[in-house]
């Protein structure tokens, strides 16, 4: 395709005709598509079902180690569900805490004890003058959320290839008190789908915080969620690294079974030192007399193991695959060598990033929405939900049915067209 950027105004003007006529067509249609949210298709959560059948009226109830999982108790999690998700992230058992269904409620938690009763022993961060956090962009705008409700002031680092900026991260933390933590999501990053390289996990676990009390929140939601039987991704396990580098507290981990099993009813946990984890179980030991080990056992049982769980998630690998290949695959007929866009094919994760021309993003949205299509807000994967360059655009392909994103990815297409057209010809 011939580079709209090279193009004469007249040029640019004739295609725009064309655009215009295909964009009001599709206007005119009442669509209502969603490519909003990260969210499973009914597919993917139909593939659970079986689970439910798992713990039925006659069913031993007991965990291995003689829990009986209809009553109070064990508030860290049974320990063979600790296992599970400690094979799920690939690290050990002792690491991990169960608790409900949600990592982010998780990770909230976290935050908020932060600021409440400080980090083993050092000032509460709601004593402290000012509070800051590092946000790899574009990011996850739940993170972003959590920490700009407690008031943290954010700082932007860019991603690249092979994770966040470290030399930028580095310098930060090294020198900065006042930073005290950094959002991560380490595979299959949201919304890139990039992987940290091992020299990035490294230089993580190698840190030297000027803040006794940082620590990296390491993201871990994607860790089983690959495209691909044969292109898996892998990473180091960040807590053993920690360890190497003589920095074991340094870390939290949260996963959950969230996008493995059923959304709104898997098991979340997190995982840390030994230090760490005996002064969660402290604060977890009055904030609640345990959570549904019920739920524990019914994965556990379900799953049975990590490889139970592998098999699992390959079936979603084939149900949102197609959906993946076939957005990229448009890209790659309707966009290739225009030069209004650029796009990372992932092998894993939720996501699509599509990134425009500076100054595009929200009009390209704008548009969407006017043709029936929802799509995440422009600025979303930004602190703030401030994109300096008004540019990355998120797309979220596993909700609809393939039909329908076929749709919808033709629509995006158009409004990514005409919305590079109309700032080439303001720029004429």
């Amino acid at each position: 395709m011939q580079s709209y950027q090279k193009m004469s105004k007249e040029e640019l003007l004739e295609i725009k005709e064309g655009l215009e006529k295909e964009y009001a067509k599709f206007k005119g249609m009442g669509l209502s598509l969603n490519m909003a949210r990260g969210k499973p298709a009914a597919e993917q959560v139909d593939f659970t079902m079986p689970m439910l059948d798992v713990l039925h009226g006659s069913a031993d109830y007991m965990s291995e180690n003689g829990e009986d999982c209809r009553n109070y108790g064990v508030v860290d999690g049974l320990a063979e569900a600790k296992r599970l998700l400690a094979d799920m992230i690939e690290t050990k058992p002792e690491n991990v805490i169960i608790y409900g269904n949600s990592s982010l409620n998780v990770m909230y938690d976290t935050v908020s004890r932060s600021f409440t009763h400080g980090v083993m022993g050092n000032t509460p961060w709601c004593k402290l003058d000012k509070v800051k956090f590092l946000c790899p962009v574009p990011g996850y705008d739940r993170h972003f959320s959590v920490t700009e409700y407690f008031g943290v002031e954010m700082v932007n680092v860019p991603m690249t290839p092979e994770g966040p900026d470290m030399d930028m991260v580095e310098e930060l933390v090294n020198s900065d008190e006042s930073i005290k933590g950094i959002w991560c999501v380490p595979k299959y990053s949201n919304p890139q789908g990039i992987v940290y390289s091992d020299e990035t996990v490294r230089r993580f676990a190698n840190l030297k915080p000027a803040a006794k009390d940082f620590r990296i929140y390491w993201d871990n939601a994607y860790a089983v969620h690959h495209l691909y039987e044969d292109e898996q991704a892998e990473i180091l396990d960040i807590i053993g690294e920690c360890e190497k580098a003589g920095n074991p507290d340094m870390v939290y981990e949260f996963c959950s079974t969230s996008k493995v099993s059923f959304p709104g009813a898997g098991i979340a946990a997190i995982a840390a030192s030994k230090a760490n984890v005996e002064e969660i179980v402290k604060q977890l030991s009055i904030q609640t007399i345990g959570f549904d080990k019920m739920n524990q056992l019914r994965h556990v049982r379900y799953f049975k193991d990590i490889d139970g769980m592998r098999a699992h998630m390959m079936k979603h690998a084939e149900s949102i695959r197609p959906k993946f290949e076939m957005i990229t695959k448009l890209f790659d007929e309707e966009l290739a060598g225009a030069e209004i866009g650029s796009w990372i094919s992932p092998k894993g994760g939720y996501f699509i990033t599509f990134e425009a021309l500076e100054g595009c993003a929200k009009s390209i949205i704008a548009k969407a929405k006017e043709a029936g299509v929802a799509m995440t807000p422009a600025g979303a994967p930004y602190p703030y939900g401030k994109d300096p360059l008004d540019s990355v655009i998120r797309i979220a392909p596993t909700y609809p049915t393939l039909d329908e994103l076929k749709t919808a990815t033709e629509i995006f297409i158009i409004c990514v067209k005409l919305a590079s057209i109309e700032k080439l010809l303001a720029e004429k």
